[in-house]
């Protein structure tokens, strides 16, 4: 699993939160006197293009973030010795995603995805499908998307159910797609809210897209292992207190994932608006989870990029596995799977899940991989308490969530990330563009 942040003691919080003169001694003076501007609470893709954008306003924010680093679900690991992106991996609608700047102006590589392609093939228990049925499915997958265009953008219909209506065996191509690409089962998609995404050319970074985020956070104040468990907005100021202190802020920008606000991670005084709460539930977390096996001295005749996809014996690919080879030429094998599946293996921990996909691979390509695949790490999301899921998944029937998220209250509390940036939700690109929105807000409201 990833790891999990560990408590600072008191002498480190206070060296961290004391030398930037936040530790509030007294209800008085948190009314009195803000410490900060802006308070924003996670140092994820959102927390940190916040953090800039204010700076650029002239404004003083802080970052309090619960684990030991910053990235959030955006994590580069190197536990295997090679490189792996455990969370978000592409640089999405290049032509607008900030994250796109950011890369040149740090002057890190950007490969474009079209040039990431090694074939593919797709097996059944660990055995390749005829030539009829492979044909037979990437004709109901290509049937299936131009179906999903072509519903009715005013009928807000699961995948599952959309599929249906067009053709029973298209069910199955409707799961294929939402359980690798959004890491939910077809029932649970809006497929509304996925019509109305951007799309747009897509970049990956050879070197991490976690270590680009390193990189960006550099020169900010952010204070690492502070969770954050209660926001007050109900004074002149927004008092933001942790297990060790209490700060003053002019406003809050909270960018943790929906799941943590559903789960009642933080506290909010006054509640949440009964609107903001209605939105939220509209919103549920795919568990789009990987596994990287490490597999040294046979690539088994595989050239890199190469995509194997098998389906156990659950139904309607809900076993189904998605194995990737060699990325950037490395001795790696990512596994994607999604929906109960894999939160089932993550909340089994990793040894388990090492040892199932291990087992899938090594049916596959034979005994020889067993003796190749010399470790394996766990990226689990939906088990990981400060994530609790890969990204937002609109339920049918509540494509109009989102919108509902972007508006501030209690005052100056705004909530900022993937799950509320319009066409642009479930991708860090998008929670950068909300939060650059959230903070112009923001400016634009304390110059009154």
């Amino acid at each position: 699993m990833l790891a999990n942040s560990a408590m600072l003691d008191r002498r480190q919080f206070n060296a961290v939160l004391l030398g930037a003169s936040a530790i509030v001694t007294s209800s008085a003076r948190a009314q009195q006197v803000a410490d900060i501007d802006i308070a924003i609470i996670g140092a994820g893709a959102a927390g940190l293009v916040a953090a800039h954008r204010a700076r650029e306003k002239g404004l003083k924010a802080r970052i309090f973030e619960a684990r030991n680093r910053v990235g959030g679900r955006i994590f580069t690991d190197e536990s295997l010795g090679a490189p792996f992106d455990a969370g978000a991996f592409y640089i999405h609608f290049a032509e607008r995603n900030p994250w796109k700047r950011i890369a040149e102006d740090l002057k890190v590589e950007l490969v474009d995805d079209d040039t990431l392609w090694g074939g593919f093939n797709v097996f059944r228990n660990g055995q390749p499908i005829p030539p009829d049925e492979r044909m037979r499915r990437r004709g109901a997958f290509g049937r299936l998307t131009a179906a999903v265009e072509a519903e009715n953008p005013g009928a807000d219909l699961s995948f599952a159910e959309a599929a249906r209506r067009h053709a029973p065996e298209l069910e199955s191509a409707a799961e294929g797609m939402t359980l690798l690409s959004l890491g939910e089962e077809a029932e649970h998609v809006s497929i509304r809210d996925y019509q109305m995404l951007d799309s747009g050319e897509d970049f990956v970074m050879p070197s991490g897209y976690g270590h680009l985020l390193e990189r960006y956070s550099r020169g900010l104040d952010i204070a690492l292992m502070t969770p954050v468990t209660e926001i007050d907005s109900r004074g002149p100021g927004v008092r933001i207190t942790g297990p060790r202190g209490t700060v003053t802020a002019r406003a809050a920008i909270v960018t943790v994932p929906v799941s943590v606000l559903q789960a009642g991670g933080i506290r909010f005084l006054p509640d949440m608006p009964e609107t903001t709460r209605t939105a939220l539930d509209g919103l549920r977390m795919g568990a789009l989870t990987k596994v990287a096996l490490k597999v040294e001295g046979n690539r088994f005749g595989l050239s890199p990029w190469t995509q194997f996809f098998d389906q156990g014996s659950g139904a309607l690919g809900a076993d189904l596995l998605n194995f990737e080879f060699w990325p950037f030429e490395r001795d790696l094998v990512i596994v994607f799977l999604g929906g109960n599946f894999a939160r089932d293996l993550s909340k089994a921990g990793e040894a388990i899940a090492i040892a199932t996909v291990r087992e899938r691979l090594v049916t596959i390509l034979g005994k020889d991989a067993e003796k190749a695949i010399t470790g394996g790490r766990l990226a689990g999301w939906s088990a990981d308490p400060y994530a609790l899921g890969g990204y937002s998944i609109a339920r049918p029937g509540h494509a109009g969530a989102r919108k509902a998220l972007e508006a501030p209250f209690n005052g100056l509390v705004y909530l900022a990330g993937e799950a509320n940036a319009g066409a642009a939700s479930m991708t860090a690109g998008g929670a950068a563009l909300a939060a650059t929105r959230v903070v112009d807000d923001i400016a634009t409201r304390l110059a009154r």
